[in-house]
């Protein structure tokens, strides 16, 4: 059933949705789609990292996906390959020589 959450995340700028559509919520339920949660903590180590290794400045939520890959909450599979969409339009690139402050 398709219901309101709260939304409270470093990422909750683009990906904070409080409810999702049933069409995606169809699409989440099918056999070959995996759902994994990230912390803000991991997100923030991965854009800095993006930063700090790359200079990409990019949004919280591009580095959502790597920051799964990279803090080991996704494991890809032997042989598997692994693309991350990365933007930084969402993004203010100031945040990256402050640090990001974590909510709480």
């Amino acid at each position: 059933a398709v219901v309101d959450v709260p939304v409270d995340s470093v990422a909750a700028d683009s990906l904070g949705a409080r409810r999702t559509s049933e069409m995606a919520l169809d699409w989440a339920g099918k056999d070959h789609v995996r759902s994994v949660l990230v912390t803000d903590r991991a997100i923030v180590s991965a854009r800095q990292a993006l930063w700090d290794d790359r200079r990409l400045a990019v949004e919280h939520a591009a580095a959502t996906a790597l920051a799964a890959v990279t803090s080991g909450v996704c494991t890809p599979a032997p042989g598997e390959r692994v693309a991350v969409i990365l933007c930084g339009a969402n993004t203010d690139p100031g945040d990256l020589t402050r640090g990001t402050r974590l909510p709480g």
